[in-house]
């Protein structure tokens, strides 16, 4: 049994433990932007830009962005956009596993130099089933990428992600519980998903998955579903709530990305107050 001075120590203790238990659960706020210096002025915690741009970059060009990122007291901690080039298919009767994984190694190593510890592979193009190809194939091709992707990831300390998008952007992978499942099925642990507040709002799929896929979620992109906006206000869409309730209840510690049309002179300090307030 402890004594009274022990439980006493505990007791004065309680509240630098709180406070440290707080520092962990901290959630980051960044931006979907290339523009490192414009989110360090407007008081955000890293940038997302994108993976595919950053791999066709020229050496001089990537060594410019590269100096303007260890210039700045933020990083590129998170990677979008991972695949753009139009004849790299992980989907379909022209998919080379030897030109994606080149590929993969190239863009990843650059993402890796600029502070990333996840590249999310939305890349709706790349991974769209044809038009008569057997769904069971493409999900096996699919699995089959993420598998080689996530061990050439390993080797970087990155994990990627997979990001489900609407069905007018993808026609397969489109909600949470859909990527869930391949996640699952992959079973690599360098291997993980996103959630879209934009793409689920579209879906109409229920903030629930955000407690099914708690273990699986490693990263979140937000923006208002009323145009893509930057998001301003709790009011501005009645799902807000519950969407943040069922986050706070998932002790979720990640990030989250704006992603959508707006400016930081426009938008920037609106958007740093909204997250403030849907996560007090």
């Amino acid at each position: 049994m402890p004594t009274r001075r022990t439980l006493f120590r505990a007791i004065a203790a309680l509240p630098f433990c709180l406070s440290a238990w707080a520092e962990t659960q901290k959630i980051k706020i960044g931006v979907c932007t290339s523009d490192i210096g414009g989110a360090a002025r407007f008081g955000f915690e890293y940038v997302e830009p994108s993976a595919s741009e950053i791999a066709g970059m020229s050496e001089k060009q990537f060594r410019n962005f590269a100096a303007s990122v260890t210039a700045s007291p933020i990083r590129c901690e998170v990677f979008n956009s991972f695949i753009r080039r139009p004849e790299l298919k992980v989907v379909g009767n022209e998919v080379s596993l030897e030109a994606l994984r080149e590929y993969v190694e190239h863009c990843l190593a650059r993402c890796g130099k600029l502070g990333a510890s996840i590249v999310v592979w939305g890349s709706a193009g790349s991974r769209n089933v044809p038009d008569g190809f057997p769904r069971q194939r493409a999900r096996k091709q699919i699995a089959e990428f993420l598998a080689m992707a996530g061990d050439v990831s390993r080797g970087f300390q990155i994990i990627v992600a997979i990001e489900p998008l609407r069905r007018q952007e993808s026609n397969i992978l489109t909600t949470g519980a859909e990527a869930l499942e391949m996640v699952r099925t992959v079973n690599h642990r360098n291997v993980r998903m996103i959630i879209d507040y934009f793409h689920l709002r579209e879906e109409n799929e229920d903030p629930h998955i955000l407690q099914d896929a708690r273990q699986e979620i490693v990263h979140l992109h937000f923006a208002n579903p009323r145009g893509r906006l930057w998001p301003h206000d709790l009011t501005e869409d009645d799902h807000y709530r519950q969407f943040f309730d069922y986050l706070k209840k998932t002790g979720y510690s990640g990030r989250i990305s704006i992603e959508g049309r707006g400016s930081f002179e426009g938008d920037g300090a609106a958007s740093r107050a909204f997250f403030r307030n849907a996560l007090a």
